[in-house]
Parts: C-alpha cells; sequence; structure tokens
C-alpha cells in the first residue's frame, strides 16, 4: 500500500513540475455543429393566395371566382374604382422630371389653375420645392425657371403616358405625377396618381407571369385591385396610398404592361373581395408549400392546398446550410454555438409550420419566432425542419 502511494505522489509531483511556466492548459472545443442544414418547401409568408396554387388550380379546371374562394374562404364578390396614390420609390431625388410631349399640363394642388406646357424647343419639365410652394423650369439648351406654382403640384398629359427621369433612367406611368411633401416633412416625393384599372396593368403581369393560365391571371387581378382598395381605405399615408414595392405589391408602370394581363384585368373589371360588407386584405404569396398559413382575420385560415403539388412550383422543395459562424454572428450573445431547436405548430391543419427557433450557445440562448427566424436568415419560409 506505502509502495502504491508513493507512485502516485511522484507521478502528481512530476506532472506539476513538468507544466510550471507552461501558461494555460488549452480549452476543449465546442461541441456544437460546424453547420446546420434546413429543409423546407414554398416562398414566402403563405397567408391567402398561392400564387403557384391559382396556376395549378387553373390548369385542374377552377375558374378564377373558384380559386379566390378557396383562398379567401367566406368573403364575397363586390365592387370597387376610383383612382391610387402610388409612391415612386425609384424616383430618390427631390424633383420631379417629366419628358416634353404634346398636350403636357401642370396643375397646381393649392388653387386648381392649370398652365398648357408647350415652349417651343422645350425637353424636359421639372418641379422643384420652393418653400411650401413649387418652381417649375423648363430645359431647352439649359435649364431655365418659368414660374412659381402655389403649393404642391403635379404634371399631367391627356391622351398618353408621361416618362418620369428617376436616377439611372426613366419610367412611363400612366395617369399624373405629383410632387408632394414628404412624410418626413422634408424634400419631396413623387406620387403617381391613377385609376385603379390603370394601375393594375402595372401590378399584376409584375406580380405573376401574364402567360399563365387566365382564370389564374384573372384571380391575381381580382386580388391586387382588393389589396390596393384595402391599403387605400384603411391607412393614412398621407399624400400617397401604396408604395410600389413589396411592401404592398410592385407596380413597375407602363413597361410593366401585358396584353394578356390587360385582359384578365378587363375581364374581372372593379371586381374584389369583400368580408362583412368591406374590402378583404387579399395578401398572396408565390408559395405556402402545401399549406396555407393561419392569419389574424377569420379569412386567413390554415389548411392543405391541393393546387400546389402539380403547379410546377420550382419551390416545393429547398434546403439551406448555415455556417455555425454565421449563426454566431447574429447572436454573439450565445457564445460557441450549439443547437437550434425548432418548434413546429402541433395544429395539423399548418403541415407543421414552425411557430419558434431556440439558438442555442454554451454562454445564452436566444428565441425567435419562426417569421423573425426566416427573414433574418433569408429563408424561403416557415414551412420549414432541421435536415
Amino acid at each position: 500500500m506505502r509502495l502504491f502511494s508513493g507512485t502516485v505522489t511522484t507521478l502528481v509531483l512530476g506532472l506539476a513540475a513538468s507544466l510550471v511556466g507552461a501558461g494555460p492548459l488549452p480549452v476543449a472545443a465546442a461541441a456544437g455543429p460546424d453547420e446546420v442544414t434546413i429543409v423546407g418547401s414554398g416562398w414566402g409568408h403563405g397567408r391567402g393566395m398561392s400564387q403557384w396554387g391559382a396556376r395549378g388550380a387553373a390548369a385542374q379546371g377552377l375558374s378564377a371566382a373558384q380559386i379566390l374562394d378557396f383562398y379567401y374562404p367566406g368573403t364575397q364578390t363586390g365592387r370597387a374604382g376610383g383612382s391610387i396614390k402610388v409612391l415612386v420609390t425609384a424616383d430618390t431625388s427631390s424633383n420631379v422630371v417629366v419628358q416634353h410631349r404634346r398636350k403636357l399640363t401642370v396643375r397646381s394642388l393649392a388653387t386648381g389653375r392649370s398652365w398648357r406646357l408647350d415652349k417651343r424647343g422645350a425637353k424636359r419639365w421639372k418641379l422643384t420645392a420652393r418653400g411650401g410652394d413649387t418652381k417649375l423650369s423648363v430645359k431647352t439648351k439649359r435649364w431655365r425657371k418659368v414660374r412659381i406654382i402655389p403649393g404642391q403640384a403635379e404634371f399631367k398629359a391627356k391622351g398618353g403616358a408621361l416618362r418620369l427621369h428617376v436616377p439611372g433612367g426613366s419610367v412611363e406611368y400612366r395617369g399624373r405625377l405629383r410632387s408632394v411633401v414628404a412624410a418626413d416633412g422634408r424634400g419631396r416625393d413623387t406620387v403617381n396618381v391613377v385609376g385603379l384599372e390603370k394601375y393594375l396593368r402595372g401590378v399584376v403581369p409584375a406580380e405573376m407571369p401574364a402567360s399563365w393560365h387566365p382564370q389564374a391571371v384573372q384571380a391575381q387581378a381580382v386580388a391586387a385591385r382588393t389589396y390596393a382598395v384595402f391599403e387605400r381605405d384603411n391607412n393614412d399615408r398621407g399624400a400617397f396610398d401604396v408604395w410600389d414595392t413589396t411592401q404592398s405589391q410592385v407596380y413597375r408602370g407602363v413597361g410593366a404592361e401585358e396584353p394578356a394581363a390587360t385582359a384578365a384585368i378587363k375581364a374581372t373589371a372593379g371586381q374584389i373581395r369583400t368580408y362583412g360588407g368591406a374590402p378583404a386584405f387579399t395578401q398572396f404569396s408565390s408559395s405556402n408549400g402545401g399549406w396555407t398559413a393561419r392569419g389574424s382575420l377569420p379569412y386567413q385560415v390554415a389548411k392543405a392546398d391541393p393546387y400546389e403539388a402539380g403547379s410546377g412550383n420550382p419551390n416545393n422543395s429547398w434546403s439551406v446550410r448555415l455556417a455555425d459562424d454565421v449563426i454566431e454572428e447574429q447572436f454573439p450573445a450565445i457564445g460557441d454555438f450549439t443547437a437550434l431547436q425548432v418548434t413546429p405548430d402541433p395544429d395539423p391543419n399548418t403541415g407543421g409550420r414552425v411557430t419558434s427557433v431556440n439558438v442555442v450557445g454554451t454562454a445564452d440562448s436566444v428565441r425567435l419566432t419562426g417569421d423573425q427566424f426566416r427573414v433574418r436568415f433569408g429563408l424561403k419560409s416557415t414551412l420549414f425542419r432541421l435536415g
């Protein structure tokens, strides 16, 4: 026994001596994975109409009305018209510059007075803020001041479109082009005021290929018309009703117009979807992955979508690899990444759409909703699982 104890003591003392001056012991590497694979289906929030699903439904013989009934259950057909005010986000300057054309006029929004713009040799016309008023200038060989217009002002032209010059190019728009005080009170914004039906000509083919089945494109026309009317009637954004981007729905003016889409718009002229007598919030997305997503409104329900599978949808299945350092960069407080804990919705009608994700590390963890996680890492939808 003594021999055994002495041997242990000698080994311990020897080890201690060997470590003198050697510095701190190395720390073992974290045991977390180098990357995680996420497998999913669909593209977008999944609420309301699936555009690929609409295509599949039309191919199976459903009419536009039947497609809308499926994706917005409990809504009714209604009517709407008027005009829509669209913020032109491409015009990042404080000026509104249009190409000269015949029958061009400028109008004061304050007084309603109009002036014809027919100067010989004119190439472009420009509206610039001058305090609360607007300076009108014309370019022949160079820019010259023409007049000060009371208040804000707008260009309009009879019988055609206006070509707006924006940084990096130009875009044609139907209707009128306004110079208006920006929402923050600084500078000016450019707003296109256009009839609802003409507005749709620049929206529908930008949101869905015009070459798709006519019934799908007609369903898109009704959904887009309703969406615009809902935004117009339920938001106070000052000088405009909708953005021309995915913040509302994509609008690209005359350059986007397609004959097949225009035909779908005419075939459904004035039609919207209503709920309780008011315009419905007809959200739509590219693909729901085979399961519509639940929303906060009665007609935003979670259920299986039988029409996506045969639609040719390229996003029926996708996968993403997330490296551990990418995750750690997003959440530095967690320390070394160790795991993702994904919680699917227990409701079988959701298809397992993710409700929350817990990002776990050696120092801490962070919990996000499924949609927050989707946006943070650029995932196509919340219908995903760990691969």
